[in-house]
């Protein structure tokens, strides 16, 4: 038995990196996963992977900075498995390494469109039904609480997520739906890359990090999530969870 039996979940940007490890988190805690993401060859392996420990899946390859895609999503979601009682807004795009003086208007609206637009979307198009016993769990970044040189887009759409999330957890309360934040540092793919393009980056990471290494997406982050959406934390509400190591340097 699982925490999340008979829950169901869509977690956007799920076929890699964190969101991925989220998917896979709640899985193995019982529920139903839609893996919405673009990219439908790693939806489908995720899919394939959560059905593969013993869980439901639905694989959704969906553009969120689509409406119509993020409405059909939720309706699939529902058709699928009756329900829907957890969304995580994980996906992000943007460009990063870049100064501020060069950041452009396309990367500010890519981040802003796959950041904060899209999350509203899930979440509008999920409010009617995740009343009565709703968890919506919203990705947030160290970076934007903190500030990290060469990511001004990344950091103003998260900074704008983390927004929403206060004022959809004041203003849902009375339809009894929680939701939180999470601020995670892991290692995905598009980390990962930034490591390896950028000397030493690597080395100052650990340095400002009190745990001595960088996060496992589903380990470390999923779990966090886990729990957020779980029958223990029905008292957590407009909350961010830094799950990133202590990271000072973040």
């Amino acid at each position: 038995m699982g925490t999340l039996d008979g829950r169901t979940a869509i977690v956007t940007g799920a076929g890699q990196g964190i969101g991925r490890g989220i998917a896979l988190a709640l899985a193995s805690e019982g529920a139903s996963v839609t893996v919405a993401e673009l990219n439908a060859d790693n939806a489908a392996a995720v899919a394939a992977e959560i059905e593969g420990r013993g869980a439901k899946a639905l694989a959704f390859p969906c553009d969120i900075r689509d409406c119509a895609q993020v409405e059909a999503c939720v309706a699939a979601t529902v058709e699928r498995f009756g329900d829907l009682r957890i969304l995580v807004n994980n996906a992000m795009a943007a460009r990063v390494g870049v100064p501020l003086e060069e950041t452009t208007d396309d990367d500010l609206a890519l981040a802003l469109a796959v950041g904060p637009a899209a999350t509203l979307a899930f979440m509008r198009a999920a409010f009617p039904h995740l009343k009565g016993d709703g968890r919506i769990v919203n990705l947030r970044s160290g970076s934007e609480l903190n500030g990290l040189a060469g990511f001004s887009a990344y950091v103003a759409a998260k900074a704008a997520v983390g927004g929403l999330t206060k004022v959809a957890a004041r203003e849902w309360d009375v339809h009894g739906i929680t939701v939180n934040a999470v601020a995670p540092f892991a290692a995905g793919p598009s980390m990962r890359a930034h490591f390896d393009s950028t000397p030493g980056f690597m080395d100052e990471v650990l340095r400002g990090l009190s745990i001595k290494r960088v996060g496992d997406p589903e380990q470390d982050i999923g779990r966090t999530v886990a729990f957020l959406v779980g029958p223990d934390a029905g008292y957590i509400t407009g909350c961010t969870v830094t799950a990133d190591g202590g990271g000072s340097f973040l």
